[in-house]
C-alpha cells in the first residue's frame, strides 16, 4: 500500500512540475531547466534524422478598402514561409477579389497589375508573367481564405501585391525584406 502512495505521489509531482510553464510564441526556449522527459527527447533527436521544422506561419487579411493588414514581411533566406491570405471583405468576387502574389526583385509592380488586368480567366495570373512570380494564392470571394508556402529566396526585396484589378495601384501591396 506504502508503494502505491509512494508512486503516485511521484507521478503526481511529475505533473505538477511541468503545469504553468509557458511556451514562448517565437518557439523560444523557457529559463527552466528540461525535464528528464524532455533530455531524453533532446538526446534522441541528436541521434536520429533531423525533421524538417514547420514553416513560419504570415496571416494577412485583405478588405474591401482594399488593404492588406500586412505590408511588410521581414525573413531570412532560405527560411520557409506559409502565407495564409484571408478575405474579411463583403463585397462578391467579381467586385473585390483578393490574392497574394509575390515577385521577382525588380519586377514593376505596376506593369505587372496593368497586364493582370487582361487574365481574367486565369484569376489576374497572366500567363505571360509567370516567370515573374515566386509564390502567390488562389483569388478570393468573402470570407474565404487559402495559404501558399515557399522557401524564401536569396537576401533582397521582394514585392507583393494583390493583382485584382486596380488594387495594386489603390495601394494594396508590401515588400518581403530577404536578409
Amino acid at each position: 500500500m506504502k508503494i502505491t502512495h509512494v508512486t503516485l505521489a511521484m507521478v503526481t509531482a511529475l505533473l505538477a512540475s511541468g503545469c504553468g510553464q509557458k511556451e514562448t510564441a517565437k518557439g523560444g526556449n523557457s529559463a527552466a531547466a528540461p525535464t528528464q522527459t524532455e533530455a531524453n527527447a533532446a538526446a534522441t533527436a541528436t541521434s536520429t534524422p533531423a525533421e524538417k521544422t514547420a514553416a513560419r506561419v504570415i496571416e494577412i487579411t485583405a478588405n474591401d478598402q482594399m488593404k492588406f493588414s500586412v505590408t511588410r514581411i521581414e525573413a531570412k533566406a532560405g527560411e520557409e514561409i506559409k502565407v495564409v491570405l484571408r478575405n474579411v471583405g463583403q463585397l462578391p468576387k467579381e467586385a473585390m477579389g483578393h490574392n497574394w502574389v509575390l515577385l521577382k526583385p525588380g519586377s514593376d509592380v505596376n506593369a505587372f497589375s496593368t497586364t493582370a488586368m487582361s487574365a481574367r480567366d486565369k484569376d489576374y495570373i497572366p500567363d505571360s508573367l509567370k516567370n515573374q512570380i515566386i509564390a502567390h494564392t488562389a483569388l478570393l470571394g468573402p470570407r474565404q481564405s487559402d495559404e501558399v508556402t515557399f522557401v524564401v529566396p536569396a537576401a533582397g526585396e521582394y514585392p507583393f501585391l494583390c493583382s485584382f484589378p486596380a488594387h495594386a495601384m489603390a495601394g494594396m501591396k508590401g515588400v518581403l525584406v530577404a536578409k
